[in-house]
């Protein structure tokens, strides 16, 4: 044990840690993560040089009569992947089928337009899990107190022809 701590020790006295922020060090740590990923894997390799190698944003809005915006759906493709990040309905519009008619059209334009063959999204709690399982969403991975007191969810869904 004595010879693991001190390898372990001097291992660490080889290097200056540093937690600044820095966007090129990020950047740079995001290019040979990329390389790495795509060294290791054939399938990531494979998407190299496609339409599916970069995220493509998909946005839906609903706007009243006054043009004011009832709801919307923030979301991107990605290697036949929908990914739901924001959807929101105005309170006085809720409950009318709204929230249902977003996530739809969005799947639509998904499924029909850019190939996608499963949506995903994360939920809390306190939010919609509910509306996305009765959507036709699973639950796929359940976290706990993240953050504190609050339980996460991460639902997708087969976008079927």
């Amino acid at each position: 044990m004595q010879n693991w701590q001190s390898s372990a020790f001097m291992v660490s006295r080889m290097f200056r840690f540093e937690t600044a922020v820095d966007k090129a060090r990020r950047d740079l740590l995001r290019t040979r993560l990329r390389e790495t990923n795509t060294k290791a894997s054939p399938l990531l390799r494979a998407l190299r040089g496609t339409g599916d190698e970069r995220e493509a944003p998909l946005h839906v809005w609903a706007l009243d009569g006054a043009g004011d915006l009832a709801g919307g759906l923030v979301g991107h493709t990605w290697a036949t992947w929908l990914h739901v990040t924001y959807l929101w309905v105005a309170e006085h519009h809720r409950g009318a089928g709204l929230g249902s008619r977003l996530l739809a059209k969005a799947e639509h334009l998904a499924r029909e337009e850019r190939s996608c063959r499963t949506a995903r999204l994360e939920t809390w709690d306190f939010q919609a899990p509910d509306f996305y399982t009765k959507q036709g969403y699973e639950v796929v991975c359940v976290i706990p107190d993240y953050p504190p007191g609050i339980t996460e969810y991460t639902l997708t869904k087969r976008l079927l022809r």
